[in-house]
């Protein structure tokens, strides 16, 4: 996160509802507050996510948790976004574990 800052845009904090954001450490709580930004947040906050984190940081977050979070279409934006392996964002949306989730709610 960049040095210049310390605490979470008020669109951002929104994400946070179950938390008080303004506890949050951004650099300590960095992987918490990718996570939430990841998988809930605006096309604002996911800019905000790239300029104060960086492509990196969301690609090593992604990797890590193997798309784990994210749905079917938000990882195949961040493949086409930043680079991810299409190989590899298959093989994650194949799981069997994913396909309970997928399409919940749809009818």
């Amino acid at each position: 996160m960049s040095a210049s800052t310390t605490v979470l845009p008020d669109f951002i904090s929104a994400l946070f509802w179950d938390t008080d954001p303004a506890a949050f450490d951004p650099v300590r709580h960095r992987d918490f507050i990718l996570g939430r930004i990841l998988s809930a947040g605006s096309m604002d906050a996911i800019r905000w996510a790239r300029v104060e984190f960086g492509d990196d940081a969301i690609r090593n977050w992604i990797v890590r948790h193997e798309g784990r979070q994210l749905s079917s279409q938000q990882l195949r934006f961040w493949e086409t976004v930043i680079g991810l392996p299409g190989d590899v964002v298959s093989a994650w949306i194949a799981t069997p574990e994913r396909r309970i989730w997928e399409g919940r709610g749809e009818r």
